[in-house]
């Protein structure tokens, strides 16, 4: 059995639906018994949501990128810059959606034609180049100085600025980004994107576009980090290039979904728990030394678990329900 195949078959015993309703019923409870810790739980669920979306071209089609923080910050910045003018931020995330989907198509026509590490340099290269143009760019993003924001109209009556609103808006894009998660496993365009994972070759083969393949889950992960990136501007309050423009930001991105487990719908999500809480705790309680544990908790999982929480259970799960199918199978 290949490394990303048994990745794809999950727990077939309850139905997507209603493991979904369960997974979000059960994290919106977090404000009743964790009221006091919101601010961890924005946190955690935004980047579960960002390691969600670089899922869908890092997990299901196998193109590693280390560039996400790219559309992070154009979803901020679309947001800050159109409320400089009165603009509500909602339409400001429409504006960084599609901003951020442009940008990954022309992005993606060009790279597209390299393959493994390659691909990987150039979306270091490109993130860098985005990140001084916004440090150099005063009149458009302030520069290092970044831009706030100030006072938000309502949502529904609802305030922005108020963290269990904060908290029930990021669930929901969580939510959206794991429905889709659940589509793709069985859509076409998810089997077009394993097999490109698996072998490009022997998938030109089989008639499928790599690159057509390729570049939509390039443009669709773009636009989902997009909308993250507009609501941790609500959840920050201000943005700037050293913020969200940084490798460091796509790196912590990218380690969740492969620690989580790549290629599975809830990996990312088990990552971002599994990852966020203890770092939180190093980081109040080692200070300084928080990164050494961090890194070395990473190392643990990485060499024992090396398909990540998720999918190293869901290959315990198969092979034990089909017992007699032959380990190399």
């Amino acid at each position: 059995m290949s490394e990303h195949t048994s990745q794809t078959r999950g727990m077939t015993t309850v139905p997507p639906l209603v493991l979904l309703a369960i997974v979000v019923v059960t994290i919106g409870l977090y404000p009743l018994i964790f009221g006091q810790f919101m601010n961890l739980g924005i946190s955690i669920l935004l980047f579960a949501g960002f390691a969600l979306a670089w899922d869908i071209l890092g997990g299901w089609a196998g193109q590693n990128s280390l560039g996400n923080a790219v559309f992070v910050g154009i979803g901020a910045y679309s947001v800050a810059i159109l409320h400089q003018f009165g603009i509500a931020p909602w339409w400001g995330m429409l504006v960084g959606i599609g901003v951020s989907g442009l940008l990954a198509w022309g992005w993606g026509a060009l790279t597209f034609r390299l393959r493994g590490s390659y691909f990987t340099l150039s979306t270091i290269a490109v993130a860098e180049i985005i990140r001084l143009i916004a440090l150099n760019e005063d009149w458009l993003t302030s520069g290092s100085e970044g831009k706030n924001l100030g006072s938000l109209p309502s949502l529904f009556g609802l305030d922005l600025f108020d963290r269990r609103v904060e908290f029930y808006l990021v669930l929901l894009f969580v939510a959206a980004l794991l429905a889709f998660g659940h589509w793709l496993k069985t859509a076409k365009l998810g089997f077009y994107l394993r097999a490109v994972r698996e072998d490009e070759d022997s998938a030109m083969a089989l008639g499928i576009n790599p690159a057509r393949a390729k570049l939509t889950a390039f443009v669709l992960m773009g636009m989902f980090t997009s909308i993250g990136g507009g609501l941790w501007l609500l959840y920050l309050g201000r943005i700037d290039p050293d913020t969200a423009l940084v490798i460091p930001v796509s790196i912590q991105i990218a380690l969740l979904a492969i620690i989580g487990g790549r290629g599975t719908i809830y990996g990312p999500l088990v990552g971002a728990f599994i990852i966020g809480i203890p770092s939180e705790i190093f980081r109040s309680v080692l200070k300084e030394a928080n990164l050494l544990v961090y890194g070395v908790l990473i190392v643990l999982v990485i060499v024992y678990l090396p398909k990540g929480i998720v999918g190293t259970f869901e290959e315990w799960l198969y092979k034990r329900q089909h017992p007699l199918e032959k380990r190399g199978s």
